[in-house]
């Protein structure tokens, strides 16, 4: 019988490259699960502050609704066209709420750092705009899975 080799380990991103990839993605994908267990992925701009991901929901949307009654959540971020050129994380865990919901701009110390990165990476802007529809989730995952597939054009 012949043994292949798993070539998990030698895509995997490294914590560096992990970090610098979720710092300049700008789309991840939220899956989630309903009530009656219908799964739901929908889009969301993030930050990543190199430990938790943070995502700006709006409240009166299905991802948020199913997240108040089930708040285990997975998110995709991934990258790239062609086959060698695929790369991604999948992240796990379970997301907190954190600020008002929705936000209207009330000052919390969590949010403080987590907001003006928002608003320069999206809106070239310092300070972000309240539009009290959206509000603060934050992952903090229990598990990450990477690829760059770029490492295999590369041996």
């Amino acid at each position: 019988m012949a043994v292949t080799k798993r070539r998990g380990r030698k895509i995997m991103m490294s914590s560096e490259e992990l970090d610098a990839f979720l710092t300049t993605e700008r789309t991840c994908r939220v899956a989630t699960v309903s009530a009656d267990g219908t799964p739901h992925v929908s889009p969301l701009w993030f930050v990543w502050d190199g430990t938790s991901l943070w995502l700006y929901s709006l409240t009166r949307s299905r991802r948020w609704a199913d997240l108040r009654q089930e708040p285990r959540v997975a998110v995709v971020v991934d990258a790239g066209h062609g086959y060698d050129e695929l790369r991604g994380a999948e992240l796990s865990g379970t997301v907190e709420f954190v600020g008002e919901a929705p936000r209207t701009g009330a000052p919390h110390p969590e949010l403080a750092d987590v907001e003006p990165v928002f608003a320069r990476k999206y809106f070239a802007i310092d300070e972000l705009p309240h539009d009290g529809r959206h509000a603060w989730l934050r992952l903090t995952p229990d598990a990450i899975s990477s690829w760059d597939f770029r490492k295999l054009a590369a041996r």
